[in-house]
């Protein structure tokens, strides 16, 4: 195959992924807008009118936002490569006499191009459309001290990260993808582990969840269902959002219970427990592990078909590289995946929807009554203004969760203990 025949496959699955995305973003804002005008009937007693009025104008608002984005971002990666641009940047770094620093150098450039062109609908999103709806908290101050931080902190991780990998590639001979892989895995669980204690503080402030009947409720879930956590902590979300969440991080020792102080503040404390029964199914369960799994086996899978293409001259010449480079690879083969992989998603969310599924199965368990979870749920989706209405085929693609009516109507099946 030839360079010019990889480059119009390229931009075949190009455009079929930019056309699929953009049917399901108008199909969705389409159903969003036909049902604006009555509450579904299963929200309707515990949604008021304002609330879900809110919630249309949210979603349209967020889905008009998303679909001028999507459009821009692909006009923007389609001129990098039809005009040739990833040859004029590599051109930038061909000055370096070390080829593993010119990789690094070049990747890490590509990346800050790219990120700079998000920088624009960052700040109109969250001063913007979250301003308008009432969630964003931030300062621009506060932003970019953010933005500076994970620009610094991203630097800091990339630098040796793509070093160590391009060493691999360049020192490791044929089997280069097996040790690269386990270099990045080693990686990735590294700062699994550093995450919580290290990293995470330095963007937000973590409070050990304060003595009381909440607690002592949290702990005693905890002994019941054999869990164990190196503590239960309080984030400081409401100083960016009003969104409320909770989450688990770290393994190991330093496994943690995460709450936005803005969950606590919404939710009634069986309420909170049955949230956190929810998290803890999946830990309980292995979704976690089980979606690692899969994780690394794509990525091993990817170092591998990598290792098949590196060698190939019409790989580079399709997209205006140079000539072949291991970073030049590297490039190619995460921007020409990309479409390919997203083809993927619809299975990897029905994978995510199972566990959900079965996780709020744990939870009704372990609490004993299912009550509380829906009532949550609810009450989140109300304050997070959520889309009540997403059409069928978008949430099949794209949402992690189930609907919530889909939620809600699987947990009231479920036979309480």
């Amino acid at each position: 195959m030839t360079a010019e025949q990889l480059l119009y496959s390229y931009l075949i699955v190009f455009g079929l992924s930019f056309s699929v995305e953009a049917l399901l973003s108008f199909l969705n804002l389409r159903h969003v807008q036909e049902n604006a005008g009555a509450i579904p009937g299963v929200f309707e007693h515990v949604v008021s009118e304002e609330e879900y009025e809110k919630s249309v104008a949210y979603t349209i608002t967020k889905s008009r936002f998303g679909i001028i984005q999507h459009f821009i971002g692909s006009l923007f990666l389609l001129a990098f490569v039809l005009l040739g641009w990833f040859g004029v940047a590599e051109s930038w770094v061909s000055g370096i006499s070390s080829p593993l620093w010119r990789g690094v150098s070049y990747i890490v450039l590509i990346g800050l191009i790219f990120s700079l062109i998000g920088i624009p609908f960052s700040l109109y999103s969250t001063f913007v459309i979250e301003e308008r709806f009432g969630f964003n908290k931030m300062t621009f101050k506060l932003w970019l001290v953010d933005f500076v931080k994970g620009m610094v902190l991203s630097l800091l991780l990339t630098v040796p990260l793509l070093y160590g990998l391009l060493w691999f590639m360049e020192a490791t001979g044929t089997y280069w993808w097996l040790y690269a892989f386990f270099f990045i895995a080693g990686f990735q669980f590294l700062l699994m582990y550093l995450y919580p204690v290290f990293i995470a503080p330095l963007f937000n402030k973590f409070e050990p969840l304060e003595d009381g009947s909440l607690k002592e409720r949290i702990y005693a879930l905890a002994d019941k269902v054999g869990f164990n956590t190196a503590g239960i902590f309080v984030m400081d979300g409401s100083k960016r959002s009003g969104h409320g969440n909770a989450y688990f991080t770290g393994f190991g020792k330093n496994k943690r219970i995460v709450f936005f102080d803005t969950l606590l503040s919404s939710l009634k404390e069986n309420e909170i427990v049955a949230v956190l029964a929810h998290e803890i199914g999946h830990e309980k369960l292995w979704h976690i592990k089980k979606m690692l799994v899969i994780s690394l086996l794509s990525m091993l899978l990817g170092f591998w078909l990598l290792s098949l293409l590196m060698s190939y001259e019409p790989f580079y010449e399709a997209f205006g590289f140079l000539g072949k480079s291991n970073y030049a690879a590297l490039v190619i083969f995460s921007f020409a995946s990309s479409p390919i992989t997203y083809f993927l998603s619809p299975l990897f969310s029905s994978f995510s929807r199972k566990h959900e599924y079965e996780a709020d199965a744990f939870a009704i368990s372990s609490v004993g009554e299912n009550d509380s979870l829906p009532s949550a749920l609810l009450t989140l989706s109300r304050e997070n203004l959520s889309n009540f209405t997403p059409h069928p085929w978008y949430s099949f693609f794209h949402y992690s969760h189930p609907t919530l009516k889909e939620r809600i109507d699987a947990m009231n099946s479920i036979p309480v203990p």
